[in-house]
């Protein structure tokens, strides 16, 4: 699959039901929109015609309030009709504004931060101890890394050699109000990681190419969990959202979203 054209097309989707919901985290969905497309598109083994496949790969949203651009991943990928994304946050809509497991294809609701690394370990564990042979992919924010349950986590991964563990962070530097080093400093922060003994690559999180040779993770016997540091943009597309604290909550209406859609129109035809 052409991972490029399903960025373009999860951004706009995106944009499109952030719009009509007046709800917000685009900047936070920006971000990470090339992620999502390289896990979808090439990484992930799954079968949208039989979501609860016991082979496929476990993919956990962590940072939930971004899930539109996994509902736009899932829809692109034929797990549900793409016009099923129209109800995105209205009453009754299993598309609520955090990621739903009531959705084909989403493993585990989500929203409160610093649970998606937990549960991805402890999956990770049940696939070892069954013998099974799938991955455990998860996706968290950098302002997400406050919570100390998330250590624990690390811990735990790298106590008990899981190297079907991939968790994979958002490294866009800004969170709710401010920056993440304003807000609690993280760097040295790969060291963080490779101290807690789990194998730690850095990557640009739009470059497509990087992306797949580092999520195309092979469990080892008795090898390490991984690490991808994904450093990204907030907003990443378009132009006047990038790298703006203004974008994790503001919702774009009217002239906004006009040019906002004019700018991932044109990235996507070019």
């Amino acid at each position: 699959m052409d991972t490029q054209a399903l960025a373009h097309r999860i951004r706009l989707d995106a944009l499109h039901m952030v719009n009509r919901a007046k709800t917000s985290h685009i900047g936070s969905m920006f971000s990470m929109a090339d992620v999502v497309a390289v896990l979808y598109g090439r990484i992930l083994a799954k079968r949208p015609d039989h979501p609860t496949w016991r082979d496929r790969d476990r993919f956990i949203l962590s940072k939930g309030h971004a899930g539109a651009v996994v509902y736009a991943a899932l829809a692109a990928t034929g797990y549900f009709d793409p016009r099923l994304l129209e109800s995105y946050c209205r009453n009754g809509s299993v598309f609520c504004g955090h990621i739903s497991h009531d959705v084909p294809g989403v493993e585990v609701s989500t929203g409160s931060l610093g649970h998606g690394l937990p549960i991805a370990a402890g999956m990770a564990y049940a696939a070892r101890q069954d013998g099974a042979q799938h991955r455990v992919f998860t996706i968290l924010s950098d302002g997400e890394c406050d919570e100390g349950s998330n250590w624990e986590a690390v811990l735990f991964g790298a106590h008990h050699r899981l190297s079907n563990l991939v968790a994979i962070v958002d490294y866009n530097k800004i969170q709710s109000l401010a920056s993440v080093a304003e807000t609690l400093a993280l760097e040295p922060f790969a060291d963080k990681w490779r101290v807690f003994n789990w194998n730690v690559i850095e990557v640009d999180g739009h470059d497509h190419a990087a992306l797949v040779a580092a999520l195309d993770v092979t469990p080892v016997p008795n090898g390490r969990p991984t690490c991808v540091i994904a450093h990204t943009t907030k907003g990443k597309g378009v132009s006047f959202m990038e790298n703006s604290v203004l974008w994790h909550y503001r919702t774009p209406q009217g002239e906004e979203f006009a040019a906002a859609l004019r700018e991932l129109e044109e990235a996507a035809r070019a």
